[in-house]
Parts: structure tokens; C-alpha cells; sequence
């Protein structure tokens, strides 16, 4: 079902004028648009985002935050389209393993394989690394990955691991994701990737103490993970303003995650609105095409089929700024407790390539991470970004990152503050207005 859906609701698609002003003071004042980019707008767009729960690509949450970006745009007159692709889907209705009178909650690995409905029996086994001369047959895998801000299965520390524990006769495999929180971090994987020998789940590192103690000892242990799923359609959103034989700017931004994502993806959908909001006024003769895309968890493939069919080519784009995750997510103090800083979580990269490097330093000097302005690279920029900078773009812009609670269920309003999503917003404002001399 990957394609291009036209024909949308007389709602999503709102024909409007765009009208500039005269004068030195009017053209100051809709270049720098101070309303849109103030704290208390960017705030209440994160909290309404927020609001509207687990973004799960093509899930009910995904699909309300995309209705109502989509509202939005038609309102500022934005031609809007979706590219309706499939993705993988699981919900859990029954996710725990059990062993000695105790009971711990997992979160299924995508792609999901769930066990009979009485759940699956075995020995629990800490043993690594694992191998096919040590043989762990008809095992429950316990896999304790070293400490990191984790975001992915790909690689050879999780599923290098998940498949040796397969290869040596494991029945089902426990990721115990050690992290900055000891929360459970759900991990992005391939949705065209074959399904697993056997259930794989994740298991908080602040709950699993119980139960490698247990395995330890030789005990067994009941593993259960029973559901729905299968496919289901998600959708990318495209919002264009067409100026014919005029320079391009292309704005995206993630909108699926796993959870809530209020500071994984809160800040970067804001400013990509407040973007939105600003650009008519503010660049009246750019041809701007905006991209909101869902499928994220599943290695960027909304943002990998947008280029694949329907993006714009390099040689007709200006300008690409991309936000990524941990746009804007605030810091904590961790010494002992996790207090909450009024400053911003370092842990993101600002990519942007030559152009745009001295003009990037500017504007973003003095802010955690992104004041710290890396040559734009293919090889290693993490998610869409990536994507983006293979597929030749000339200029681009972008950030991502991994928050402290990055991909856990906790990732809620308390790890954001719009005073940071304002900064960072109102850098890539005028980063983009520097660029196009506005």
C-alpha cells in the first residue's frame, strides 16, 4: 500500500492567499514573527502533541498528532498529501516473565513473535558470550547489553547477540537495555526484517536483578507474551506551498515513537510547526514543502520512502533542515536523585554541511550540543538524517540526539521546558532566514 493517497477532506486541504506587507519595520517584524517562536506557543504545541499518547506508527496517537498538524497547515494554506505505507504492529495484552513466585513486566521486540497462550518453559541462562560450542538449548536468554543511551536493535552488541543466543539453541531472548534511567528502552528495528526464531522482549535493567539472580542459580522460568498484530497502514504528511522556478526549502521532522515521546520528539515536531507558521510571511517567494513522517521505529522508513518516491531532487532543493530527536529535551542532575535542570540535554548533534557552517555557529553558540556545529556526514549521522545526506543533498541542516529517557514510557512532560525548545527553534529560524538572506 506504499504510494501517494490524494483526494483528501474538504478539511485537510484549504486554499488560501498569502499576503506581504511593505516597509522595513513590517518586513523586520514577519522575518522574526516573535509570537510564533515565544515560549508559551511552542509549549502548549509539545504539551498538545503530548497529548494525544503513544505515537506507535499508524496507531491512534500517531494518527490524531498527523490530523492535527494537517489542520494546522491547511490553515496557513499549505496543499497537503499523504503517502500511505504499511508497517509491522504488535499490542501486548499479556507480557511478563515469571520464575520462583515472581512476575516481571517485558516489552515485546519488534518484530514481534509471541508464545502459546500458557506461555513458554525453560531454564534461564546468563551465559556470554554466547556461541554455538556453549549450547544453551531450549533456553530463556537473558542478554545484559552494556550501558548506553540505546535507540536501536541493528549492531552487534543486541542483535549480533539476539541471533548467537538463537544460533546456540535459545528458545526466546530477554534484552536487558542498561541505561541512563533503569527503565526499559524499546529499540527501533527493520520492518522488512524476518521474524525471530523465538520471542525476544526487553527487560528493564531496574527489574531484572531478581531475575538474573535466578538464572544464576539454575532456575527456570516462564516466559508470556500473547497479543494482536500484524500490519497496518501509517502515513507520512506533505504539506507543500509551490513558488514554480523558485529556490526550495524542505522542512521535516519525525512524528512516530514507541511511547508518548514528549522529549524524543516533542521540541523537533513544535519547531517544525512554528517553522510552518512563520515561512509564508516571512520567505513569500520560497517554494516550501514540509514533511511530518510516521514509521520512524521502523529504521526511518516513512523518510526513506519519501525520498524514494516523491521528494524533491537535489538539484532542485536550496535547503533541507531535518529535526531529529532530543531537539530540545532538557537535562537532569544525577547525583544520587534525577533532578530536573533548567538546560538542555548535550547529547545531540547539529550536522550541516559547508555552507552553512559559520552562519550555524552563530546562531546556535551557547547552547549544549548544538553549539558544537559537525560537518554534515552520511556515515555518521544517526536516523532521517542519514538517509537525507546518502541521497546527495547539497545543503542541508540537521539535528538528533537520544534524551535521558529516550525510548522509555517515562518520556513525559516533566523532560522538556519550552524556554529550550524556544532557543533551539529560534535558531533554526534564523538560520534559515541567514541562508536565504531574508
Amino acid at each position: 500500500m506504499q504510494g501517494l493517497t490524494r483526494g483528501l477532506s474538504r478539511r485537510d486541504l484549504v486554499a488560501g492567499s498569502l499576503m506581504a506587507g511593505g516597509g522595513p519595520a513590517m518586513a523586520a517584524a514577519r522575518v522574526h514573527s516573535p509570537g510564533i517562536f515565544q515560549p508559551e506557543q511552542l509549549g502548549a504545541d509539545v504539551e498538545r502533541y503530548f497529548s494525544f499518547g503513544v505515537k506507535a506508527s499508524g496507531g491512534p496517537g500517531d494518527g490524531a498528532a498527523a490530523a492535527w498538524l494537517g489542520d494546522a497547515l491547511a490553515a496557513l494554506g499549505y496543499e497537503l498529501d499523504r503517502q500511505v505505507f504499511d508497517v509491522p504492529w504488535f499490542e501486548a495484552a499479556h507480557s511478563e516473565l515469571t520464575f520462583d513466585g515472581e512476575s516481571i513486566q517485558v516489552h515485546p521486540q519488534p518484530p514481534a513473535a509471541q508464545t502459546v497462550p500458557s506461555g513458554l518453559e525453560g531454564p534461564l541462562d546468563i551465559r556470554a558470550p554466547w556461541s554455538g560450542s556453549a549450547r544453551c538449548d531450549g533456553a530463556i536468554a537473558l542478554v545484559v547489553l552494556p550501558f548506553r543511551r540505546w535507540s536501536a536493535l541493528a549492531g552487534p552488541e543486541a542483535q549480533g547477540a539476539v541471533d548467537a543466543a538463537f544460533a546456540a539453541g535459545a528458545a526466546a531472548v530477554l534484552l536487558v537495555t542498561t541505561g541512563p534511567t533503569g527503565e526499559a528502552i524499546a529499540l527501533n528495528a527493520s520492518s522488512a526484517a524476518p521474524p525471530f526464531p523465538g520471542p525476544v522482549a526487553v527487560l528493564a535493567p531496574r527489574e531484572a536483578g531478581p531475575a538474573l539472580t535466578a538464572a544464576s542459580r539454575g532456575e527456570r522460568g516462564r516466559l508470556t507474551i500473547v497479543g494482536h498484530g500484524g500490519r497496518r497502514p501509517a502515513a507520512n504528511l506533505i504539506a507543500r506551498r509551490v513558488r514554480p522556478g523558485r529556490p526550495r526549502l524542505v522542512l521535516s521532522s519525525p512524528r512516530s515513537g514507541w511511547f508518548a515521546c514528549a522529549g524524543e520528539r516533542g521540541p523537533g515536531v513544535a519547531t517544525w510547526l512554528a517553522l510552518a507558521r512563520w515561512a509564508p510571511d516571512a520567505l513569500p517567494d520560497i517554494d516550501v514543502t514540509l514533511l511530518s513522517t510516521s514509521g520512524h521505529e521502523y529504521e526511518n522508513l516513512g523518510g526513506e520512502l519519501f525520498l524514494r518516491h516523491l521528494a524533491p531532487s537535489p538539484e532542485e532543493t536550496a535547503l533541507w533542515v531535518h529535526l531529529g530527536a532530543n531537539l530540545a529535551a532538557r537535562d537532569w542532575n544525577d547525583l544520587g536523585t534525577l533532578t530536573p535542570l533548567p538546560s538542555a540535554d548535550p547529547q545531540r548533534v547539529l550536522m550541516v554541511t559547508e555552507p552553512l557552517a559559520a552562519a550555524a555557529r552563530r546562531v546556535f553558540a551557547g547552547q549544549p550540543g548544538l553549539e558544537m556545529v559537525r560537518a554534515a556526514s552520511a556515515k555518521t549521522a544517526a536516523g532521517e538524517l542519514g538517509n537525507i545526506l546518502s541521497a546527495g543533498y547539497r545543503e542541508v541542516c540537521g539535528v538528533f540526539g537520544a534524551h535521558r529517557f529516550h525510548h522509555t514510557a517515562v518520556d513525559d512532560l516533566r523532560c522538556v521546558d519550552p524556554h529550550l525548545t524556544a532557543r533551539a527553534a529560534v535558531g533554526f529560524r534564523d538560520l534559515i532566514a541567514a541562508r536565504f538572506r531574508v
